[in-house]
């Protein structure tokens, strides 16, 4: 029997793009919609009716879930779910959790209020979903960390590649020479102590393998400092780190808010950024832009990160369609906070 998918490779349109012409909405183009129904036509493709009768009586929300709410990169990812929820005549409601809290935990509570229809993910540990999410049911994103290998059907994701592009990140500042270069940022462990595996860990478990490769060991009693993904709790950290390691050159920041609460910190240590020290975050969240000096970053697609998620999410609670998993590319974006070292 032919699918939605079907349709969408034999026309060349998105899932997302067919399913606007089967629900008979407008903001699809007409040489979109007279292909797509040129072929249902042709391959007697008769919808799920149940499926569509089934969101026809759904009137309650869909929860988003956000890992950290001083999060700027996570709160840019919102906006753009909350625009593109509202093109498609959605309504969301939102939590905020700490960087630290359990987001599978708080969805089950959700779930039991608030009776959403589907999740929404921005942020979250790889632990947490691995050992509970089978208390869930819904159709549900998880955005920022890859669910490829968590074994859930109804759990899509959508993320960069965090190790790789961490990878990127260090590795443009070996290409300046830095030897020396410290991690600030994120927490290796939970509460429990336990080793928690997230996008924060991937992240510097990239730059850590980047430079074994160019033969630098890492040590992390000494050029490691974590905090959370904020510019305040950065401030001191970056200050405890580099009083501890002088003769650091170079930092790698695990988002751009801890490069922000760094280079102020550096600054009022009385260090020229990037003549004293270099600076690179991660992220590219677009306030990064208008910084002086400007931040060099690992950009990330928020936009393409919130419609991949939004449109998968609609598409499996109207139809049931499979969950996917996808990689969005990053670039590296220069910007004027690093240069050769100078000692």
């Amino acid at each position: 029997m032919i699918t939605i998918k079907d349709i969408a490779q034999i026309s060349g349109y998105s899932i997302s793009t067919v399913s606007r012409v089967i629900n008979n909405r407008s903001d699809v183009s007409e040489k979109a919609r007279e292909k797509i129904e040129s072929i249902i036509r042709e391959q007697n493709y008769q919808p799920n009716e149940n499926a569509r009768m089934l969101k026809q009586n759904i009137s309650s929300d869909i929860s988003v879930i956000v890992r950290g709410s001083k999060s700027i990169f996570l709160e840019s990812i919102l906006e753009e779910v909350q625009i593109r929820m509202g093109k498609h005549g959605e309504n969301i409601n939102v939590h905020f959790i700490a960087e630290t809290d359990d987001e599978v935990a708080t969805a089950v509570q959700v779930g039991q209020t608030l009776k959403p229809k589907g999740f929404i993910f921005l942020g979250g540990s790889a632990d947490h979903f691995r050992e509970e999410f089978s208390q869930i049911s819904l159709p549900s994103v998880l955005v920022t960390v890859d669910a490829a290998d968590f074994g859930y059907d109804n759990l899509s994701s959508f993320t960069t590649d965090d190790e790789e592009a961490a990878a990127c990140a260090v590795n443009m500042l070996l290409k300046q020479g830095h030897r020396r270069i410290g991690i600030l940022g994120g927490y290796l462990s939970d509460r429990s102590g336990e080793f928690e595996d997230n996008y924060r860990t991937l992240r510097i478990r990239g730059a850590v393998k980047e430079l074994e490769k160019h033969g630098i060991r890492f040590d992390f009693e000494k050029d490691y400092e974590p905090c959370a993904f904020s510019a305040e709790s950065a401030f001191p950290a970056a200050d405890k780190l580099l009083r501890r390691s002088p003769d650091l050159t170079a930092i790698f920041a695990l988002n751009d808010a801890v490069a922000v609460g760094a280079i102020r910190a550096f600054r009022d240590m009385g260090l020229d950024v990037p003549r004293g020290i270099s600076v690179v975050g991660f992220n590219g969240v677009s306030y990064v832009r208008y910084l002086n000096p400007r931040l060099a970053t690992i950009r990330q697609d928020t936009a393409k990160l919130a419609r991949k998620s939004v449109d998968d999410l609609l598409l499996r609670i109207s139809y049931g369609s499979p969950a996917i998993h996808e990689k969005i590319p990053y670039e590296y974006f220069g910007g004027e906070s690093t240069a050769p070292p100078s000692k």
